[in-house]
């Protein structure tokens, strides 16, 4: 089944993509879910009309996220959590805390944008991946530090 995605999938496709599925996928769980559309000819047509009227809207995101990325590449965030007297952390640091350290420094990201490669537990430098576009991703180095 041919369908056009409304959203980006991870591991399948970004917003606007055209990718085939398998049936149930696509019936059970893209379509009802609203992140995807049928690919009939009609609709193909007008996603490239779509996509010719926003041609110069993406290029101009494209270039906000390149000059973000630049800024944000040389960034060391530290962020502290509360750890017993072994040097681990209570619970996890995660996409949010990143995201609300980034708040501080003057950035604004979503959360959702932010990976981890393994949960953060320990104290001490890890590396997170932002994808700021489909294009542009940017791996943001980080400090676990303990509070206090």
């Amino acid at each position: 089944m041919e369908i056009i995605l409304k959203e980006d999938v991870a591991n399948l496709g970004y917003k606007d993509d055209i990718v085939k599925v398998r049936d149930g996928y696509g019936r059970n769980w893209l379509i009802p879910q609203k992140k995807a559309v049928i690919a009939t000819p009609s609709a193909k047509k007008m996603l490239a009309e779509d996509l010719r009227q926003r041609a110069h809207k993406i290029e101009s995101i494209k270039n906000e996220a390149l000059a973000l990325a630049e800024k944000i590449k040389d960034l060391m965030l530290t962020i502290s959590a509360k750890t017993s007297t072994t040097g681990k952390i209570f619970g996890a640091v995660g996409p949010a805390q990143l995201a609300e350290a980034l708040g501080k420094a003057g950035y604004t990201v979503d959360r959702k944008i932010i990976s981890l490669k393994e949960p953060v537990k320990e104290l001490g430098q890890y590396s997170a991946t932002i994808k700021l576009h489909r294009e542009v991703n940017v791996d943001l180095p980080f400090e676990v530090i303990a509070e206090g």
